[in-house]
């Protein structure tokens, strides 16, 4: 037994004195007073100020909006700006290059091979009238018993490739495939006037010869006098004419045959 209360004695055995548990008391009290003094020092503060942040009290007092009517910050102005814009945004047939009014100037101009031509209208990539005097081209010869679609459209791609190539040569600017597109399509116009001629009568004789031949010059003048001035090439109509001729032919070859 003696060894064991030894062997307790000496487990619990500790360097934890009396004057210790002192100190730690004397510490504890004045962090007791330190607290009491902070307590103190909060009670004589506003309660407002002890429970609300100091972001929230700023806001309250720069509020000066009314109740459902909140003040607007410079971002939520921006943001309405932005919105509102979109009223102020071109119409679509505009955004898609769509004129109706050059539309119907490049048309009369066609039509009028004597009337001088607007080189600021007619240098644009305007492909709307082109793509339907194309399909009424192909429609027209389709009354006629003729389906030469894919003809159409293979002649006009290989005719512009051909034509841009030639005019870039011959021209100081430069011309945009767009716009040569643009200028041979419209000019295709008195085509579609002979092939509604080949749905009525035969063009295969004297008379659809020469309407031929008469459409072909049509087409050749109106594509060169446009050419020239939209790229200022004054003394090359003729020379320009010639291939323009070569191309209108052979829509016409495919009108009469």
């Amino acid at each position: 037994m003696s060894n064991f209360e030894q062997f307790h004695f000496d487990f619990y055995q500790s360097n934890y004195t009396i004057d210790d548990q002192e100190e730690g008391y004397n510490s504890y009290g004045s962090n007791e007073n330190v607290c009491g003094s902070r307590k103190s020092q909060m009670g004589e503060q506003p309660p407002a100020s002890g429970f609300a942040p100091s972001e929230m009290l700023l806001s309250s007092q720069s509020y000066t909006g009314q109740i459902l009517q909140p003040t607007y910050s410079p971002d939520t102005l921006s943001h309405l700006s932005y919105t509102d814009g979109f009223d102020e945004e071109p119409p679509l047939l505009e955004e898609l290059g769509i004129n109706f009014e050059h539309i119907w100037q490049k048309t009369l101009t066609v039509l009028n091979p004597m009337k001088p031509a607007d080189g600021s209208i007619m240098n644009e990539t305007d492909l709307t009238g082109p793509m339907v005097f194309c399909l009424a081209l192909g429609a027209t010869l389709l009354l006629a018993g003729k389906v030469h679609f894919s003809y159409v459209y293979g002649l006009s791609a290989i005719g512009c490739l051909a034509m841009h190539a030639l005019l870039n040569l011959m021209s100081v600017p430069g011309v945009s495939h767009g716009c040569v597109a643009s200028v041979l399509g419209y000019c295709l116009l008195p085509m579609v006037i002979l092939s509604s001629s080949a749905v009525v009568f035969s063009l295969q004789g004297i008379l659809g010869t020469l309407l031929a031949l008469l459409i072909i010059g049509w087409c050749s003048l109106s594509a060169s006098k446009i050419f020239t001035s939209a790229l200022a090439m004054e003394g090359q109509q003729l020379l320009i004419a010639y291939p323009c001729a070569l191309l209108y032919g052979l829509f016409a070859l495919l009108t009469v045959f």
